[in-house]
């Protein structure tokens, strides 16, 4: 059993692994209408439980098409259905559901719920998101990036705006897929140290960046992220919006990247605010790309945690 909790978990090795895999299982569908089942039938027989406290689009469509296509089942639950940590502990609720599925994906705001639901389930967990990281979108993304221009390591990827869950589970591949990483973006929205510090403990280059402009001068790839969270007040919108609308990536700065560089957003954009829609939908745009990504690569996640 192998839960898929954060990259930096997780060996080397194994994640490129999962990442040929996702490749290989892409290619075989190509052509193929979407409500194709996959040739090969990994999850047959299998129930896989995924659990969303926090609303998703791109998740959810997904993770359950994902598992539908390699022949399993899905049941889907919401944290207003479960009470999940109110009415019953997430220690209890792991182990029935353990008793009903093989495999779980849990969408959730707080880590410590995703971590006491791995430690006391007895099937494989998978973090579909965290307010702390969000693994499987930038396992996606590397998928994408690879797509495109080949292999990601000694790549210059630059992060503008808000150092959040993403920019974290960026910061966690930098040191695992051998890429650089540059951060910029006001100080009071910087990523956790604690991340920062241990990537560059395991050699990675990880620098932060105030001037935009600076910052993105050779980059391979720059991503941003939406500015404000569904449950952000006004007062902290506009907070927000005030601090970070010097980093917004348009025309401008797109061409002061390398000029061959991608952009990346995993989406829902708010556009013309983080990222303007000519950049969006331009020619260095993959953004469709890598949310058509999360389906091959969350497979090919789900397959290596049941070891099929």
């Amino acid at each position: 059993m192998q839960n898929f909790l954060d990259i930096n978990q997780i060996e080397q090795r194994q994640l490129r692994s999962i990442l040929d895999d996702a490749s290989r299982t892409k290619a075989a569908r190509a052509g193929l209408p979407k409500g194709t089942m996959d040739v090969e039938q990994p999850l047959a027989g299998q129930m896989v439980a995924l659990i969303f406290e926090k609303p998703s689009t791109r998740t959810r469509v997904s993770f359950d098409l994902g598992v539908r296509q390699m022949g399993g089942q899905t049941t889907v639950l919401s944290g207003s259905e479960m009470q999940l940590g109110h009415g019953e502990t997430i220690a209890d609720t792991a182990r029935v559901l353990s008793r009903y599925v093989d495999l779980i994906m849990i969408r959730t705001f707080e880590e410590a719920t995703l971590l006491e639901m791995a430690e006391y389930a007895s099937v494989p967990v998978i973090n579909g998101l965290t307010n702390r990281t969000h693994p499987c979108q930038i396992m996606a993304d590397i998928m994408t990036y690879e797509e495109h221009r080949g292999p990601i390591r000694g790549k210059r990827v630059v992060w503008t705006g808000d150092g959040n869950n993403v920019c974290a589970s960026f910061i966690h591949a930098a040191s695992q897929f051998g890429f650089d990483f540059v951060f910029s973006g006001p100080a009071t929205l910087d990523p956790e140290p604690t991340f920062v510090a241990e990537a560059r403990a395991k050699g990675a280059q990880i620098e932060i960046v105030r001037d935009v402009a600076q910052a993105v001068r050779s980059a391979d790839l720059l991503v941003t992220d939406t500015w404000i969270s569904m449950h952000d007040s006004q007062t902290a919108r506009e907070r927000r919006h005030n601090q970070l609308r010097p980093y917004q990536v348009d025309d401008a700065l797109m061409a002061m990247a390398k000029p061959d560089a991608l952009f990346m957003h995993c989406l829902p954009a708010h556009r013309n605010e983080e990222v303007t829609s000519s950049v969006m939908d331009g020619p260095h745009s993959v953004v469709f790309d890598e949310a058509e990504n999360r389906l091959h690569a969350q497979k090919a996640i789900m397959r290596w945690c049941l070891a099929q």
